[in-house]
């Protein structure tokens, strides 16, 4: 687990996110042709204040491996750092109350969203902060948000990163890893 807040960078642009950043740009090997081995198209940012790192090398333009290696760094933050919630304040539907989860459940009260929805990555956050504060008790999780078990498994899996995440906390807990 990673010291820090998530609300310390949720809130950030692009931009002041970039500047807690360490930004990297190297030359990427592989295939892409004479140009890729040529210019430092490749990007690696390291979020300083968590020790976070990713990289982006896919396509040849700098500019679009920066977009993609902010996109991941994000993503990477919301997987990787918890707030700390106390179980007793996790009452059924508690989270229903927290500004990242209050508008990712649909009309019907399930959690269907998918991984390029805007909404998707701060609900996996705070998931994953119930999950750990629950200490990876999927049935209680599920409760606290809102949500049937059923459903709360269904969203775990649909990210493989964040469903690794999901075991990597009910493996810590001493519990077995979801199938």
């Amino acid at each position: 687990m990673i010291a820090s807040s998530r609300a310390s960078w949720s809130s950030l642009s692009d931009v002041q996110l970039l500047a807690q950043c360490a930004v990297d740009t190297y030359r990427a090997s592989g295939p892409g042709g004479q140009k890729r081995n040529k210019t430092s198209s490749a990007v690696r940012i390291r979020h300083t204040p968590s020790g976070l790192i990713v990289i982006a090398e896919e396509s040849r333009s700098q500019h679009e491996n920066r977009a993609r290696a902010l996109k991941r760094i994000r993503q990477a933050l919301y997987l990787q750092v918890r707030d700390e919630l106390p179980a007793e304040s996790l009452t059924p539907g508690a989270a229903l109350e927290h500004p990242d989860y209050r508008e990712a459940r649909s009309a019907d009260g399930r959690l269907d969203l998918g991984r390029k929805d805007p909404r998707f990555w701060p609900a996996v956050g705070v998931a994953l902060d119930v999950l750990q504060a629950l200490e990876a008790r999927v049935s209680d999780a599920a409760e606290a948000l809102g949500v049937s078990t059923g459903n709360f498994i269904e969203f775990l899996r649909v990210d493989p990163k964040v469903w690794q995440q999901a075991n990597q906390l009910r493996i810590r807990f001493g519990q077995k890893p979801l199938r």
